[in-house]
């Protein structure tokens, strides 16, 4: 199928950067057009930017001729022609399972979990951040650098080290073990900060504008490193058979993912690429830290910041910069936003793993027990199609579980003892 879209009327000059489609930026608020560069903010209201394309023409058949991972949907990002060719991690085309037994547990008619632990460093970060550094080294970058809740930092200590170039990381001082160690290993320079994910950011904020060659990837280049998460819709689209699912549940942590979703979903629609319509978009949060949950069923515009305290310390972002646009996103497609207990958590990631053999980690366990929340509370069709998205590995937050599973006995060497244990 070929469907060609009028050109934009802003291109990118031919001494600009090679950043594929992509023509300029955008202001998502006053809609200010800003060329592509290292830009993030509007210098006209300080609202966020966001990438702008000319796609032209493009076919499913394209597409499905291109390497075995996000690179086949370069024509839809701001990446260069040649991306597939540069030293990356090559993340994408992850399982889409049909999850039956977690469905009929649920009540559900048709339930798929996308399952983005199959990426190299486990969670779907690997996406923005191969994104974020083609086009950072396209824009002159020599850095890698990151503020991170653990999945991010061990995508960004990765990608830099299989690109060749050094990185900084920075993480809250108290995050799990085994996310700090999975970054380590990559040989970055690891920095823990005393305090929570917000300071970090706040800090990362100020040392990119102290070091010109840094590219922070969702800091100073981050209108290129959110374009990733589209890559998330493109291929459930693709592994439906070229359709759009009639309802998706995304976990939200900034909220960038759920927006860059729904902007996928539009743009394949657009394009003439998949058939349906787009989906309802329902958000995840952990009640430890749901501003986004808070505002939605508040019936607020604006998101109001929170301190995090939750298991769920990849969600734990209590001033989420794309909140009021998840806002936007949920109800304008007939969705919601929910959120669940930490012993929620728990029992969503042990309910995954029982039925599906998926173990997800805290930000999977949110998004299963509110899928589940949303069908109690009658906010969820079960008989539609729907489709949840699983970011990251369970080995990463072993301590949410582990106080809750564990050997079902110990015996003594002997088939006594074994009949003993099984029978009672």
């Amino acid at each position: 199928m070929t469907i060609t879209q009028a050109p934009t009327t802003s291109g990118t000059s031919s001494t600009g950067p090679d950043l594929g489609r992509a023509t300029h930026l955008s202001c998502r608020e006053c809609g200010a057009v800003v060329p592509l560069g290292p830009h993030y903010a509007c210098l006209e209201c300080f609202g966020p930017l966001e990438v702008t394309y000319d796609f032209g023409t493009i076919t499913r058949e394209r597409i499905e001729s291109g390497p075995r991972s996000i690179w086949r949907y370069r024509d839809l990002l701001p990446v260069p022609e040649h991306v597939a060719t540069i030293p990356n991690t090559d993340p994408g085309l992850t399982p889409l399972v049909r999850a039956d037994n977690l469905a009929r547990e649920l009540g559900l008619k048709s339930l798929w979990v996308k399952n983005d632990a199959a990426n190299p460093t486990h969670s779907f970060k690997d996406r923005v951040v191969a994104v974020a550094l083609a086009a950072a080294r396209e824009l002159g970058f020599k850095v890698l650098a990151c503020p991170s809740t653990g999945n991010l930092a061990n995508a960004v200590a990765a990608a830099a080290a299989r690109a060749g170039i050094r990185s900084y990381v920075f993480i809250p001082s108290d995050l799990e073990q085994q996310k700090i160690t999975t970054s380590a290993v990559y040989g970055t320079t690891l920095v823990a900060v005393q305090g929570n994910y917000d300071d970090v950011n706040r800090l990362a904020s100020e040392l990119a504008g102290e070091h010109d060659d840094w590219a922070f990837v969702n800091v100073n280049v981050r209108p290129y490193y959110a374009e990733g998460s589209k890559t998330l819709a493109y291929e459930t689209s693709e592994q439906l058979g070229w359709r759009v699912p009639p309802q998706v549940v995304i976990p939200i942590a900034s909220g960038s993912q759920l927006t860059k979703v729904d902007k996928a979903f539009h743009e394949l629609l657009r394009l003439g690429l998949v058939d349906g319509d787009g989906p309802a978009i329902f958000g995840a949060q952990a009640a430890g830290c749901s501003p986004v949950a808070a505002a939605y069923k508040d019936g607020h515009e604006v998101v109001r910041p929170v301190r995090p305290d939750t298991i769920a310390k990849s969600l734990a972002i209590g001033n989420p910069a794309d909140g009021p646009y998840v806002l936007d996103v949920v109800r304008r497609t007939g969705g919601a936003v929910e959120d669940v207990t930490d012993d929620e958590v728990v029992e969503g990631i042990r309910l995954l793993a029982r039925t599906e053999g998926i173990f997800a980690e805290t930000a999977g366990g949110v998004t299963v027990a509110v899928l589940a929340k949303l069908l109690r509370e009658g906010l969820l069709d079960p008989g539609a199609e729907t489709v949840v998205f699983n970011t990251g590995e369970g080995l990463k937050t072993l301590d949410a579980v582990a106080p809750v599973v564990g050997p079902t006995g110990t015996i003594a060497p002997s088939t006594e003892a074994f009949h003993d244990l099984v029978q009672n």
